[in-house]
């Protein structure tokens, strides 16, 4: 929790009190269903919590904006991005159904009610928005047909709509093929851990 607060010192003292449950409610459910790796529950906040924040370092999220989080698994980055930007709306989706369980309930007992969950695929989606985040889903040149057409060019936020993903690893053979343009945000640059030493925040503006 300290380390929420160290890159992100002005969390309102709901945020915070939400960002203190959040790790509760995870262990409770991991030790139920894998909701995250059993070696990584005991850095929830490191690995999993501000990870998913390195995107708000990227943008700000005005309020009204519609973000899809596309393979949240266990909602991430979706649910910690929500709580900082409560104004903002965001439908997480995920094919696996008890996932979906487990998001719901985190969602619910946060009080994040700016937080949609859905069970299902998001290329069934027909909503339009205006970011679409993920976690390492999927290569980029399968996940672009999925969201797309679904993000709506004009925008109003300080960064054009598009795609925002966090990944890791050599990504520029990845990211060429898909023909887009697209900018690599190193997240070695926005906090400090080691463990962010080889990690991106991927942007496609669309």
């Amino acid at each position: 929790m300290e380390t929420i607060l160290t890159y992100f010192p002005a969390l309102t003292e709901r945020q915070k009190e939400q960002f203190r449950l959040m790790g509760d409610l995870y262990r409770d459910w991991n030790a139920k269903i894998n909701v995250v790796s059993r070696q990584d529950i005991d850095q929830l906040y490191l690995r999993h919590v501000l990870h998913s924040l390195a995107i708000a370092k990227i943008v700000e999220f005005v309020p009204g904006t519609q973000i899809l989080d596309v393979g949240t698994g266990g909602g991430f980055p979706g649910i910690p991005l929500a709580v900082l930007f409560p104004e903002a709306r965001f439908t997480l989706i995920d094919s696996i159904g008890k996932k979906i369980t487990v998001v719901r309930d985190v969602a619910e007992k946060l009080g994040l009610s700016n937080v949609t969950a859905l069970h299902g695929r998001a290329e069934a989606l027909r909503q339009p928005v205006d970011f679409v985040v993920s976690r390492a889903v999927a290569d980029m040149r399968l996940f672009l047909p999925w969201v797309w057409d679904k993000i709506t060019p004009q925008g109003h936020n300080t960064l054009p709509n598009g795609i925002l993903c966090l990944k890791g690893g050599d990504l520029h053979a990845e990211m060429d093929a898909t023909h887009k343009a697209y900018a690599l945000y190193p997240i070695a640059d926005l906090f400090t851990d080691p463990f962010f030493e080889t990690k991106f925040v991927v942007y496609l503006p669309r």
